[in-house]
């Protein structure tokens, strides 16, 4: 989406990937083990900000594909309607451009490596329309486009009877891979979606599959799709691949997306700790989830465990600290994991506290040989532990010295 006229090495490496890479390989839907991790489902009344956030403007040089339109974030152009959100292209005069639409990313809010990604969508068709659903790398803003990788999920132009699923790269200059899909008809719903491993990127249309991108270590400098990823839903008018519109596009166009969903491999996080990702911590020995007593606000509210309930009191955003340690920020509070009165003695209680980044809620997180992982408090050196090694709703959680044990491992299951 961020630009489609290729030079000539770009397509020459297209084509050497075409022979190393799986290019077309229909295959059964998504595999049975993914879980839901995060969904918008549209069903508001207006659209969730803590999800999207909007670009707005032309960008520069129409958003590198020479485009037409004003993208905005009236509602106009941008809406819930119906449990949709609702993308709409007019043909109006807005900030000297003859057209205006709308385009979403969760840049900031929302980022994912792996998984499936999907969205139930229906599309317009039109000349010089260009609805579409695809993501972009995290770090587009220290290392630029194509450095940042793209993966295109889902574009479709003008009035093809088939969408497009493509990734783009550095690999010593913009390197591109993809191909069209099956026919479809494109005005009816359908779900786009890709599967994403470390191995390949595999794209589906209702469950069956048109494309295949082999990313396995690396290969063809194919590193931009070994990070986290955020997703973009927009409909661009004109540009270099479909051309302008004309006499008979119809405006406004419409696209309705029915939700966005993402899933990954039973919910179990990747081998690194996303900083800025939110987790629940589930205790090895208990199966119990870390928890805020009674969802506390205030600083000093205990921390214990609890039967896994999915609310804001048992969910951890965990930033990495300049050290290399990491504090963990309650959703439903805004308060950090603490050791109460910096207290460096076994039994010592650990609360939620406003963040003030001492040594008192800084963890080291260490990942165990049975792949879950010990919280290690940076001041005392001692480990995040369940009192008396508990399994009952509310049992005390504490610090004790590190000895390897059930209460001592925790299950971070990311979230979003």
């Amino acid at each position: 989406m961020m630009r489609l006229l290729q030079g000539a090495k770009a397509y020459a490496l297209s084509l050497t990937l075409a022979l190393v890479a799986a290019v077309f390989f229909p295959a059964s839907s998504a595999s049975a083990a993914y879980t839901l991790v995060w969904s918008d489902e549209f069903n508001g009344s207006s659209i969730d900000t803590s999800n999207w956030s909007f670009e707005i403007g032309t960008g520069t040089n129409g958003w590198g594909n020479n485009e037409l339109q004003y993208y905005t974030s009236r509602p106009e152009n941008a809406r819930i309607e119906n449990g949709n959100l609702v993308i709409e292209a007019r043909k109006e005069s807005y900030g000297g451009m003859n057209y205006t639409s709308a385009r979403l990313k969760t840049q900031g809010k929302r980022s994912f490596k792996y998984g499936r990604i999907e969205a139930r969508i229906k599309l317009p068709k039109g000349q010089g329309l260009w609805p579409a659903f695809w993501t972009l790398g995290e770090d587009i803003g220290s290392v630029g486009w194509p450095r940042c990788g793209e993966i295109d999920i889902m574009e479709h132009i003008n009035h093809e009877n088939n969408t497009h699923g493509t990734i783009h790269w550095d690999a010593g200059g913009h390197a591109w891979y993809g191909g069209p899909s099956h026919a479809i008809d494109v005005t009816q719903y359908h779900v786009y979606a890709i599967e994403w491993t470390p191995k390949a990127i595999k794209w589906f249309i209702d469950g069956v599959q048109f494309w295949e991108a082999n990313i396995e270590n690396n290969i063809n400098s194919t590193e931009e799709f070994h990070k986290e990823h955020f997703i973009i839903l927009n409909m661009a008018v004109g540009g270099n691949w479909p051309g302008s519109p004309d006499g008979s596009t119809v405006f406004p166009a419409k696209m309705y997306v029915d939700y966005v969903r993402v899933y990954q491999d039973n919910g179990a996080p990747s081998d690194e700790i996303v900083s800025g990702g939110t987790y629940k911590l589930i205790n090895v020995n208990s199966g119990k989830a870390l928890d805020v007593a009674s969802a506390g606000t205030t600083p000093g509210t205990n921390v214990q465990i609890w039967t896994d309930n999915g609310t804001g009191a048992q969910r951890w955003t965990i930033y990495r600290n300049a050290d290399g340690s990491y504090k963990l920020i309650n959703t439903n509070s805004g308060l950090a994991l603490d050791v109460a009165g910096a207290g460096t003695a076994d039994g010592t209680n650990v609360q939620v506290w406003t963040d003030i980044g001492t040594g008192a809620q800084k963890w080291n997180i260490i990942k165990n040989a049975d792949g879950s992982y010990k919280l290690i408090n940076t001041n005392s050196g001692k480990a995040l532990d369940v009192a008396g090694a508990g399994t009952a709703d509310g049992t005390n959680v504490q610090i004790w010295t590190d000895n390897g044990t059930g209460a001592q491992k925790w299950h971070l299951i990311r979230l979003y």
